[in-house]
């Protein structure tokens, strides 16, 4: 959810805005606009400036830290992916069974 302005989030991440605007126009960030054109960026947002500013930091340059953002975005969406599968098959599991998810045979435990 896009909400901080670009002072706010020089402030957070003590960046300059040329920084900020740089790593927009690589592609490193994608911050919303509001109808007036101004910048909204997501507490996403932030932490990719973070780590963008941490692996400056250690010496990475630009065309490697795109391969790791690319990488750790890629990661983010396959786990989302396997997590909402794994969703599904409960729940198609628990449609079959007729047993509340959140309820299960517990005569195993006791005598």
């Amino acid at each position: 959810m896009p909400v901080f302005p670009i002072g706010v989030v020089m402030k957070l991440t003590e960046l300059t805005a040329r920084q900020i605007r740089y790593y927009e126009e690589q592609q490193l960030i994608k911050p919303e606009r509001t109808e007036g054109n101004q910048r909204l960026f997501s507490m996403n947002d932030l932490d990719t400036l973070l780590d963008i500013k941490l692996l400056l930091e250690k010496g990475f340059n630009m065309k490697r830290i795109k391969s790791l953002l690319y990488e750790k975005e890629s990661a983010i969406k396959t786990s989302f992916e396997v997590k909402e599968s794994l969703y599904y098959d409960v729940s198609e599991l628990n449609s079959k069974t007729d047993i509340p998810i959140n309820r299960g045979d517990l005569s195993r435990f006791f005598k």
